[in-house]
């Protein structure tokens, strides 16, 4: 590879990680105000215009305050555990394919990090090591309310990531492919010329369970029991002051984009639309602001749902994920193979 290749990768990966750093913290005020609102309060409103310059207040507060480390914790583990989290949320978004192909001075550069032909596979690779943050958090705070959380976490993860899969696999079956371009492309076609044939209208239900997984997957209410404050204290992050706090919040908060990200590309097109065709410098950018809409769409269902719904039980929580969101996941699956049976997909 030319200098001009690598040049061009390391922009691939390092534009869309810096816009998502960018925007992360503009949700964390984004979901303030969005509680104000649901909740009938203003929110953050007294530092800056509506309170935008809160956020850098609260960044700052991070960087300045003592960075506690319990006694008898395991110091290596317990380092170790918000990077862990925050790797592998930030390495998820490298697989997505955020727009169309850019032609620049000949060359046509597909806008996606990474085109990895198990792209699906990578997703859920990095999105099980998530795990390992949160556990080592909680076993290596030496405190029984880290601990619990931890477990839960892990219990919870691999209950959901079962129908989540199982879910995504019916996208795989109808598009043939584990890599995410070739699934958006699958999605392009049109049905009665003028319908877009997204993978949410014959897989609703496949969608309905991913989409769903995806809550209990970022720890996010009403699946939020890993941090459930009212048994748990803080969960796995009780013992975590300073900027190890503020990177479990970080990781939650991508995670929380590269879900949605993933939601959009699977059942909903990425970032295609019916009837256009992207040409040219142009289109690869309007196929960026698609998808970026899209996304933040979903992104603002995770921020409604949390201040709408309450947190389950934690057997209800089980329940859920293992007799009702795995069967209807299998259910969904052998729906999708009778159409492709059927030559109907």
């Amino acid at each position: 590879m030319s200098a001009t290749d690598w040049l061009i990768l390391a922009l691939r990966v390092l534009i869309p990680l810096g816009v998502i750093l960018t925007v992360v913290p503009m949700l964390g005020w984004a979901e303030r105000r969005g509680a104000g609102l649901i909740q009938d309060r203003p929110g953050p409103n007294r530092v800056g215009p509506f309170g935008l310059l809160q956020l850098p207040v609260d960044a700052v507060k991070f960087f300045f305050k003592e960075d506690v480390i319990p006694t008898k914790s395991d110091r290596v583990l317990y380092v170790l555990a918000p990077g862990i989290a925050v790797f592998s949320a930030l390495t998820t978004f490298a697989v997505i394919p955020y727009g169309a192909s850019l032609p620049v001075a000949g060359r046509d550069i597909p806008l996606i990090g990474a085109e990895l032909s198990i792209g699906v596979l990578y997703v859920f690779a990095l999105t099980s090591l998530s795990v390992y943050g949160i556990v080592l958090a909680g076993w290596a705070s030496n405190n029984k309310f880290s601990l619990m959380g931890g477990l839960r976490s892990s219990a919870q993860i691999i209950s959901y990531e079962l129908a989540m899969t199982t879910a995504a696999a019916g996208v795989i079956l109808s598009s043939s492919s584990l890599r995410l371009p070739d699934i958006v492309s699958a999605q392009e076609r049109l049905w009665l010329g003028f319908f877009p044939r997204w993978n949410v209208v014959p897989q609703f239900l496949g969608f309905v369970v991913f989409f769903v997984s995806t809550f209990a997957e970022t720890n996010r209410v009403p699946f939020d029991l890993p941090e459930a404050d009212a048994e748990l204290v803080g969960g796995y992050h009780t013992e975590y002051s300073a900027m190890k706090f503020a990177m479990f919040m970080m990781a939650e908060y991508v995670n929380i984009v590269v879900a949605c990200a993933l939601t959009v590309t699977l059942f909903f097109g990425g970032w295609s639309l019916p009837g256009f065709h992207p040409q040219g410098v142009g289109g690869a950018i309007l196929s960026i602001l698609i998808f970026s809409a899209k996304t933040l769409f979903f992104v603002l269902v995770f921020i409604w749902v949390r201040w709408t719904l309450p947190r389950f039980r934690y057997d209800q929580l089980m329940r859920i994920g293992w007799k009702a969101l795995l069967p209807l996941a299998l259910v969904n699956l052998l729906w999708v193979a009778g159409l492709i049976t059927m030559r109907w997909l």
